[in-house]
C-alpha cells in the first residue's frame, strides 16, 4: 500500500514530542479511528505529520514501508513502527499497547452481550441485516487497495489477479504466493544481478521452505489431540495467524475462515460472518476481530490467548528488523518485494471477497442489502460504522418477516 497523498514536510518544521503525548495519541486513535486499516494509517499521516508535526514525512513513510514488507496487519504495525523510530522499544511497546486495548475491550463487551443474548431474535436480526453489507465493505477496501497499490504496473495487476484466483478456489490465503510475488517483482524490476540476484532469489526459496515448514509445524501443534488445551490450540492458532498474514487486516479473513471454521471447527459460517461484522463496528485495527472468536471458543481466556497470539509476531516482526531496514530503507530490491508483496495481499482481500459473499448472501434481502451498501458507498464518503448500523436497522426489521413461519 503507498503512503497517503500529502504535502511534504520540512524536517526542520518539525516539534519534540516526549513519550507520554505520543502514547496518549494513538490511545485515542485506537479509541475513535474507524474506517479500516487504510483509513488509520491514513490518520497517522494527516495528524502525526501534517497537523501537529511530530515527526518527519520521512519516518513516517519508512515507518509504512516496514508495516507493508512484514506479515502482520498494517496499521498496527506501522503504529508500532513510528513508536520504533520515534522513541525505541519502550514506545513500540506502549503505542502498541495503547493503539490495541481499547478496541480489545469493546469487543470482549460485545462478545458478551453475543454469547448472552445470541439465541435471541434481536441479536440474531442484527447481524442478518450487518452480514452483507460486511461483504460491500470489504468489497470496497479491496478495490481501493488494489487501484493505489498497482497503480498502473501491468504486472501487480497480473499478481493480484493470479491471487485472487487461487483465494478464491483454496478458500485459504497461502503465505508462500506473498513471497513468490514479492521476488517475482523484485527479478523483473529490481534485478541487481546475477550475483547479488542469486543470493536474493537462493534467501527468498530458504525462506518460503521455512514459511511452510513452520506454517505445517504451528498448524499440527494447534490441532494436537486432546492433550493440548483448547487456550493452547487458540494461541498457537492465532500466532500462526499472525506471523503468516502479510498486508491489510483484513487478509487475515480468509485465512481465519479456513482455520477456525473449516479446520477446527470453533464456528459455524454464520458465526465467522458475525465476527467480521465485530470488527467492522468497533475502531482499531480489524484483526481485533481475533478476540471475538476466542471469547466465543473458551470465553475471557480465550479472547486474551487469540490477543496474544495475532499481535505477538507482529510485534516482534517489527521491531526486530526495524534498525536493519533503517539503513536500507531506499534499497531498490527492498522496495520492488514490498511492491510484489503488498499486491499479493490485495488480490488475497478480493478472493476473500469472493469466499465470504457466496455465504453471506443467502437471499434475495441479502442481496439487496448487499448491492444498496455497496452504491451508498462507491458514491458517498460514509463512515463504515454508520452504514453497518443502518444494516443492523434494516435486519430487525427483515429478519422476522423472512422468519416469520
Amino acid at each position: 500500500m503507498t503512503a497517503p497523498n500529502a504535502t511534504a514536510v520540512d524536517a526542520s518544521a518539525t516539534k519534540s514530542v516526549g513519550l507520554w503525548p505520543l502514547v496518549a495519541y494513538f490511545l485515542k486513535l485506537g479509541t475513535l479511528g474507524f474506517g479500516g486499516p487504510v483509513a488509520l494509517v491514513g490518520f497517522m499521516h494527516r495528524d502525526l505529520v501534517e497537523q501537529r508535526r511530530w515527526m518527519t514525512e520521512d519516518t513516517y513513510k519508512l515507518s509504512l514501508a516496514l508495516a507493508q514488507i512484514m506479515p502482520g496487519p498494517l496499521a498496527a504495525q506501522t503504529a508500532i513502527a513510528i513508536g520504533y523510530f520515534e522513541g525505541g522499544v519502550l514506545a513500540a511497546t506502549l503505542v502498541g499497547l495503547a493503539f490495541v486495548l481499547p478496541s480489545f475491550l469493546m469487543v470482549v463487551a460485545i462478545s458478551l452481550a453475543y454469547v448472552t443474548y445470541g439465541g435471541l431474535w434481536w441479536m440474531q436480526a442484527v447481524f442478518y441485516g450487518i452480514g452483507a453489507t460486511v461483504i460491500a465493505i470489504i468489497a470496497i477496501a479491496a478495490y481501493k487497495l488494489a487501484r493505489s497499490t498497482n497503480k498502473r504496473d501491468p504486472l501487480l495487476w497480473a499478481i493480484f489477479a493470479l491471487l485472487t484466483i487461487i483465494t478464491a478456489w483454496a478458500q485459504t490465503e497461502l503465505a508462500e504466493f506473498f513471497i513468490l510475488s514479492g521476488l517475482a517483482v523484485l527479478i523483473l524490476h529490481a534485478w541487481p544481478g546475477w550475483r547479488s540476484g542469486g543470493l536474493m532469489v537462493v534467501a527468498a526459496v530458504v525462506l518460503g521452505l521455512a514459511v511452510g515448514i513452520m506454517e505445517k509445524w504451528l498448524g499440527h501443534a494447534a490441532a494436537a489431540d486432546g492433550s493440548t488445551s483448547i487456550l493452547t490450540q487458540i494461541l498457537l492458532f492465532f500466532t500462526k495467524a499472525g506471523a503468516f498474514v502479510f498486508g491489510s487486516g483484513l487478509a487475515i479473513i480468509p485465512f481465519l475462515q479456513q482455520g477456525v471454521v473449516q479446520q477446527f471447527g470453533w464456528l459455524n459460517e454464520h458465526q465467522f460472518l458475525d465476527a467480521v461484522a465485530v470488527a467492522m463496528i468497533t475502531p482499531g485495527p480489524v484483526v481485533i476481530t481475533v478476540a471475538f472468536i476466542g471469547f466465543l471458543v473458551a470465553g475471557l481466556a480465550g479472547a486474551v490467548m487469540a490477543a496474544i497470539g495475532i499481535f505477538l509476531p507482529v510485534y516482534f516482526f517489527t521491531i526486530v528488523p526495524a534498525p536493519w531496514f533503517k539503513r536500507h530503507r531506499n534499497n531498490p530490491q527492498l522496495k520492488a518485494f514490498v511492491d510484489g508483496a503488498t499486491a499479493a495481499a490485495t488480490g488475497a482481500i478480493t478472493g476473500a471477497v469472493i469466499v465470504l459473499g457466496v455465504r453471506a448472501i443467502t437471499d434475495i434481502p441479502t442481496a439487496a442489502i448487499g448491492i444498496v451498501s455497496l452504491a451508498i458507498l462507491w458514491r458517498y464518503k460514509i463512515s463504515e460504522p454508520i452504514i453497518v448500523a443502518i444494516a443492523g436497522l434494516v435486519g430487525l426489521i427483515l429478519w422476522p418477516l423472512m422468519h416469520a413461519a
